[in-house]
């Protein structure tokens, strides 16, 4: 997901898990439609706690783009030692978090105090007891959090971190889906933004025909397909419901994002490379009059002097594009989590950590994207709006999208990413189509579901 200054942020990449360490992981999937426990404690953080010693050492877990704020944290508590360790952020659907914890749920020792990761559906398995032994997040909201922190959170932030009451983890940022554009590039050829999905196809016919060359997106990264086009419109292909896993691309709205994603490619407006790659700067970066993408491109590639690193006044962004007809809803790109262990021997650095990656001043002046925690996003926004780098009214455009994701889309145990990087990108490179590619990315869902242990529909 250009570093990864980027999201809690999907870094997209395609990351092959060792065969030898799979079975190990698959100690925490089977597990994934338990229900959490954490009520059943005496602790006063409703858990069972380990022995506690205020002086432990903590050690925190973060990909290179979170390194900056836990540096912070370390700068502002010079009281806590704090032992900071770089990894991938399960980045991709890596699973990287996940199979290290399985390590440590074997050898009984050796786990993180903090860890954070750019992926939504760790909760599936970190909430639920693995091998025998206690979840690895903490809960937090039974007393390790108190409720007036929990609740300056913006509305529905914590939701897929929040499993029958409790929740196990607390989000760094939100990543909704706008419309971005290159306000001197519409002029120039005299275009209107678009509004609608129909729009923006008919938009792509015309720069096809007027202007080649020039696109309006890409699909070439993990997380573009599914995240952008599939989820903000509307398309039931990744849905979790009571411990079962469906994936519909036979949905009316399936089948529209597949069109409408073939027509583009076709016309060339839509291109297979990743917008963090080098190659893809070189190619387009003055050639984009437009394109869907989350609330962290402000900074991980508009305002980032190693991408695209537009001038000041060229770029807008506009509310989310939706079906003519239908419901205003969009995407959502990551928006990463931050989650304390269970088993950490100094709960209360945790909790203090916990508060400041996501809500204090450090935290929004680090922040690329939009922060989580409902003051931070305030800030974050006014300081966007006000530096006058954007054109139009963004503050306006990404509240709209914040409070618009659809909520049809599922969290299991593994990510949406790794089929579609398997599948679909190598498939559109040797000239295959989305529709033709279609059955084998569904197939390559329910295999994972079944193995992660979810009835398939």
């Amino acid at each position: 997901m250009a570093s990864q200054l980027r999201r809690s942020r999907l870094v997209p990449r395609t990351i092959a898990l060792a065969t030898g360490i799979a079975a190990l992981v698959a100690l925490t999937a089977c597990s994934a439609g338990s229900a959490a426990p954490g009520d059943n404690s005496s602790s006063d953080y409703g858990f069972e706690t380990v022995e506690q010693d205020a002086s432990a050492p903590i050690t925190v877990w973060v990909d290179s783009s979170r390194e900056p704020i836990a540096k912070a944290f370390q700068a502002a508590n010079p009281d806590i030692t704090v032992n900071i360790e770089t990894y991938d952020g399960n980045s991709g659907g890596s699973d990287s978090f996940k199979t290290k914890i399985a390590l440590f749920d074997q050898s009984d020792s050796g786990w993180p105090d903090v860890v954070f990761s750019t992926q939504q559906n760790d909760t599936s398995w970190t909430s639920v007891s693995n091998n025998g032994g206690k979840p690895f997040a903490a809960v937090l909201n039974k007393g390790l959090l108190s409720d007036d922190f929990l609740n300056g959170f913006t509305k529905g932030a914590l939701d897929p971190m929040t499993v029958d009451g409790n929740v196990f983890g607390v989000r760094n940022d939100l990543a909704p889906v706008v419309y971005w554009y290159n306000d001197a590039l519409m002029k120039e050829f005299g275009y209107d933004v678009p509004q609608t999905w129909e729009d923006y196809e008919a938009l792509s016919d015309k720069v096809a025909e007027e202007h080649p060359g020039y696109i309006l997106g890409s699909v070439g990264d993990s997380f573009q397909g599914p995240y952008i086009y599939y989820w903000g419109g509307e398309a039931p292909i990744f849905q979790v419901k009571d411990g079962a896993f469906t994936s519909d691309f036979s949905d009316p709205n399936s089948e529209k994002v597949t069109e409408l994603l073939d027509h583009m490619i076709a016309n060339k407006t839509l291109v297979n490379d990743s917008v963090f790659g080098a190659e893809f700067v070189q190619k387009y970066g003055d050639k984009i009059l437009g394109m869907p993408g989350p609330a962290w491109y402000s900074g991980a590639l508009f305002q980032n002097k190693d991408s695209l690193n537009s001038p000041a006044g060229t770029i807008g962004a506009s509310a989310p594009l939706y079906w003519d007809g239908s419901d205003k809803v969009t995407g959502n790109v990551g928006g990463g989590v931050w989650y304390g262990s269970s088993h950490s021997t100094n709960l209360e650095a945790v909790a203090k950590l916990l508060e400041f990656v996501t809500s204090s001043d450090d935290a929004v002046k680090l922040a690329s994207g939009l922060p989580a925690y409902d003051s931070a996003a305030k800030t974050w926004l006014d300081q966007q709006a006000g530096s006058g780098y954007y054109v139009g009214d963004f503050a306006s455009a990404v509240s709209t999208a914040a409070s618009s994701v659809w909520s049809g889309w599922g969290y299991p145990s593994f990510s949406v990413e790794t089929a579609y990087a398997s599948v679909v990108i190598p498939g559109i490179s040797d000239g295959k189509t989305m529709a033709e590619l279609v059955p084998a990315l569904q197939k390559e869902y329910e295999n994972q579901a079944t193995v992660q242990g979810y009835t398939v529909n």
